[in-house]
């Protein structure tokens, strides 16, 4: 990027940020702390591209500045982890979230069209989950304990089975987005399409209702952050396919920064989800009521974290403007 563009894309921020400066002591911690971060990328990147320039002079001496108002007398943040959970990655979040909103949907069209595949085609559902499982799970069915395949594994072995290969998944899905989204929109049609031909499996035996109380107790989450993972896939396609006013390798690696951000904010979901699948699913017996809370809370945190805390902390932040 050319230095002009540079300042021209940056300079609203920077001014911005000096003038909060002046009145260090009346403005929100935290708003410094989100706009220092920025200025010292900045700083990172003038030094990098435009070294002993005007621009890097300026950008060192209001970074020098910054750091000794804001930290001066301050002892270092012993939460930097939890930071980043309750604060950085949501206020990150806030502009992909229409990135979530595609990948939501890309998921939600392929699951239909696996349960119009499966209806179509009698053949369907042992193709994509086979022979084995779909053979498996008649025999329960007929044994009167349909979801009897979540109570074969012992509990902590699914649990860190289910944890690892989730996370895998999720990595995969992340990571094929460098294959110019397509890797990822394959991964996501092949588990919304599985999904779909699954709960059609069981709309068929007439046992839709005790099918989705059942796995949705632990596939409220996983599902969710699987579709997370996938979002996180499209940010790094349309950072390689999109650089704007960055060259490509420069978006590229913004692109993975930020995916990757997206991925690590899942991890404990998957966590969670692994726990509930491998302790809480295989009581089958449970009330409906319990189920239906465990899902609803499931679906209620994922929504306030995704959607409505990003949005929350960027009206938070944008009064300072």
């Amino acid at each position: 990027m050319r230095e002009a563009a540079f300042i021209k894309q940056n300079k609203d921020n920077w001014l911005k940020f000096e003038s909060l400066l002046e009145n260090y002591s009346q403005i929100d911690p935290d708003v410094l702390s989100n706009l220092y971060i920025q200025i010292t990328d900045d700083l990172s990147y003038a030094q990098s591209f435009y070294p002993k320039s005007e621009t890097h002079i300026y950008l060192n001496e209001l970074s020098v500045s910054a750091h000794q108002k804001i930290y001066k007398n301050k002892r270092e943040s012993r939460n930097t982890f939890l930071n980043f959970y309750r604060h950085d990655f949501p206020l990150l979040f806030y502009k992909y979230q229409k990135h979530l909103l595609f990948s939501f949907l890309i998921f939600v069209f392929f699951g239909f069209v696996g349960a119009f595949s499966a209806a179509n085609d009698t053949d369907f559902v042992r193709i994509i989950l086979g022979d084995a499982y779909v053979n498996n799970t008649l025999a329960n069915i007929e044994k009167g304990d349909p979801m009897a395949v979540y109570k074969e594994a012992h509990q902590t072995d699914m649990f860190l089975g289910i944890t690892i290969n989730n996370i895998r998944v999720s990595l995969t899905a992340f990571t094929f987005g460098a294959l110019f989204g397509l890797g990822t929109l394959y991964l996501a049609m092949q588990n919304a399409i599985m999904l779909g031909s699954f709960q059609y499996f069981f709309y068929e035996k007439e046992m839709l209702w005790e099918s989705a109380r059942t796995i949705w107790i632990h596939g409220t989450i996983e599902i969710s952050v699987i579709i997370i993972a996938i979002c996180a896939g499209f940010v790094l396609a349309q950072h390689i396919l999109m650089p704007g006013t960055y060259t490509r390798l420069q978006s590229f690696v913004k692109g993975a920064k930020d995916g990757l951000k997206i991925v690590m904010s899942s991890l404990p979901f998957f966590v969670i989800a692994g726990f509930l699948e491998g302790y809480v699913t295989r009581h089958t017996g449970m009330p409906d009521w319990l189920a239906i809370m465990i899902i609803l809370f499931s679906l209620l945190l994922i929504i306030y974290y995704y959607v409505i805390l990003p949005h929350q902390l960027n009206k938070k932040y944008a009064k300072t403007d």
